[in-house]
């Protein structure tokens, strides 16, 4: 019975997690949802897109539950993890949206169908034998860890906070105080200044052909550096929203 319990219960917290996830978009303009608010180029839509391969991965293959549609394997050679958390300038909000829904469907059915202690083979890790158990904590884990990144990005964008989806909403700042459309927070500052091949880590000269140079995104005024690889498959420099640093 203590079996049942425990799959029930972490399969309810990983569905209330992809809902407040997906609820951190609601409202958002097409920009915002990509817009990149680290330096590594972290945005609410590559979240999204990144677990959606994750929830079709972890609850597909690893169980002999294919999922029906093509996916890379975490282990293909030239598999780079960085490529699946920002979306593409051809891909669609709605499309990376459904894709999630639809991973998570096929999570869904995995999980109803096998008991908790099901075993699985993840050949990516240190101890590749698993049970079911082991991967629902592991997606669990992983999702609310990213939905922590989420809840930060929302916030910086428009003061939007809350866990529950219809909690979601902006909140407006007293100047002085956060990041509200009134005041003034870290992502409003310009970055220090950034050199042709030189990071802000300690200054240090950095080969582009084997690092990453950040250069700055204009966001409303404000600027956000980003890896030009970020800017080469997001599209960000040939929609101009690039500029110098």
């Amino acid at each position: 019975m203590i079996d049942d319990f425990a799959k029930e219960y972490l399969h309810d917290d990983l569905r209330w997690a992809r809902s407040s996830l997906l609820a951190k978009l609601d409202g958002l303009s097409e920009y915002d949802v990509r817009r990149p608010l680290t330096r590594s180029g972290t945005n609410l839509l590559g979240l999204v897109k990144h677990l959606a391969l994750r929830e079709a991965r972890y609850f597909g293959t690893i169980f002999d539950r294919p999922y029906p549609e093509p996916i890379p394997n975490f282990d293909d050679p030239g598999f780079e993890n960085r490529d699946h958390l920002w979306v593409t300038e051809v891909e669609a909000r709605a499309d990376i949206i459904d894709r999630y829904r639809r991973a998570c469907e096929h999570a869904d059915a995995s999980i109803d169908a096998l008991p908790v202690d099901a075993p699985g083979y993840v050949p990516w890790w240190p101890r590749p034998d698993v049970k079911l158990f082991n991967v629902l904590v592991h997606v669990l884990t992983e999702t609310n860890r990213h939905l922590g990144h989420a809840d930060i990005l929302r916030e910086g964008l428009d003061g939007g906070v809350g866990s529950d989806p219809p909690r979601c909403r902006p909140r407006t700042r007293p100047t002085g105080h956060g990041i509200g459309r009134e005041s003034r927070g870290p992502l409003d500052r310009p970055p220090a200044s950034t050199d042709s091949g030189r990071r802000a880590q300690g200054g240090r000269a950095v080969d582009p052909t084997k690092g990453c140079t950040p250069s700055s995104v204009a966001t409303e005024g404000s600027r956000v550096e980003v890896c030009p690889s970020v800017q080469a498959s997001t599209g960000l420099a040939d929609a101009g929203w690039c500029t110098a640093s």
